[in-house]
């Protein structure tokens, strides 16, 4: 959880630079969001969503993913006069998959949405968000941004067609999943894992040979504005994205380390869907990331604050120290209280909780005005007066 905790408020943050403000959306929406999002015939909603009949007869969904929840907040919340729209979430999302490493049916992701804007400025800023968090968490150098394009809407039409005229030659040759997808969204063919499929590909059509040049040029901006930014990136022309709504724009950060778990963060242009939900035609592009992926990327394990543990013996020194704990909580210091038992006990348990100094309070003490402070690293204790006790602390840490 401390892993889980740092990715998460390293993103806020960094996202917060920005100018994105954080978004919370319902863990359930109307199943049709999703359906109409994805895909009817998407594997997201034809085998991975849980979705449910509500009494009235309604289906519900525990979110798979959040830009259509986004995108429904802010059609449903009136919030398209107010444009451009730069939002960061995080949260729970459930898909009914296989479990494995780095992948739960309950798992937590990261995000960033940027609406209404149509230039290619806004592909940069959104990547260079998702760098900006990847180098804070000092995971950046081990992962591989991937980029690509999918062209304007005449470009991935007359694509589309080339592609399907090429694998319908080659029909017999296709996986199950490949011939379905064939015939409803043929670019997710370009990200079979089957071995067979993968040999088609490699001489399928390039998407490069049927870009426009609004598209050529398009795609040139984002490169140049990452090339300025010193952002490092490898063209990959097979990366695609099924759905129509998707548009020029697309990529992914990946790494090694994971296994077959190697995408970390993917994202990409949207200029349909805000359309598509009910709403004007509004560019939109965004990226999410699997919380649990970066924190299993992170170097070194986050560490727990070390506490200081007051250790009162007597009625007298409890009630004061109860006063103590909160004044140094009120100064940024982590307490404990050792609640009970002798004197070695509680330090014993002191060291046990890592604790990086224990302050021993008793009548003795208490006359004085004092405490004995002892520090749990090297054994040695002094009397330090109340009213220097928090200066000494902060020596120790």
């Amino acid at each position: 959880m401390r892993r889980h905790r740092a990715v998460t408020e390293a993103a806020c943050e960094i996202a917060g630079r920005f100018g994105y403000q954080l978004m919370a959306t319902p863990i359930f929406e109307f199943t049709e969001v999703f359906k109409r999002t994805l895909g009817e015939t998407s594997d997201v909603v034809m085998k991975e969503m849980y979705s449910f009949s509500m009494k009235e007869g309604e289906e519900i969904t525990l979110r798979p993913e959040n830009t259509a929840s986004v995108v429904r907040a802010m059609l449903s919340g009136g919030l398209l006069q107010q444009l451009p729209l730069k939002y960061f979430y995080a949260g729970p999302m459930f898909r009914h998959e296989r479990p494995q490493k780095g992948r739960q049916r309950q798992f937590h992701q990261i995000g960033v949405e940027l609406l209404g804007v149509a230039q290619p400025l806004g592909d940069v800023e959104i990547i260079s968000v998702g760098a900006e968090i990847l180098d804070r968490l000092g995971i950046l150098s081990s992962t591989v941004l991937e980029l690509n394009t999918l062209g304007d809407v005449p470009s991935r039409l007359a694509y589309r067609a080339a592609l399907v005229d090429y694998f319908r030659g080659v029909a017999d040759e296709l996986s199950d999943d490949s011939r379905k997808r064939l015939e409803r969204n043929p670019l997710r063919i370009l990200d079979s894992k089957d071995g067979g499929d993968r040999r088609l590909v490699a001489d399928a059509p390039a998407f490069s040979d049927y870009l426009n040049p609004e598209s050529q040029d398009f795609f040139g901006k984002v490169q140049q504005g990452l090339e300025l930014l010193g952002i490092p990136f490898t063209l990959s022309p097979r990366l695609v994205r099924g759905l129509d709504y998707y548009s020029h724009t697309t990529f992914e950060f990946k790494t090694d380390d994971l296994g077959a778990q190697d995408t970390v963060m993917a994202g990409g242009r949207y200029d349909g869907l805000v359309e598509i939900m009910g709403g004007p035609p509004t560019p939109g592009v965004g990226w999410a990331a699997g919380v649990e992926r970066m924190a299993m990327l992170l170097s070194e394990e986050t560490p727990a604050p070390r506490p200081v543990v007051l250790v009162p013996m007597g009625a007298a020194a409890e009630a004061a120290a109860l006063v103590l704990a909160r004044d140094l909580r009120r100064a940024g210091f982590t307490v404990e209280m050792g609640y009970s038992g002798n004197l070695k006990k509680r330090l014993q348990r002191a060291n046990k909780m890592a604790a990086r100094a224990a302050v021993l309070l008793g009548d003795e003490e208490l006359q004085q005005q004092a405490v004995s402070l002892r520090d749990l690293d090297s054994g040695t204790q002094e009397l330090v007066a109340l009213d220097d006790l928090g200066a000494r602390l902060s020596q120790l840490h």
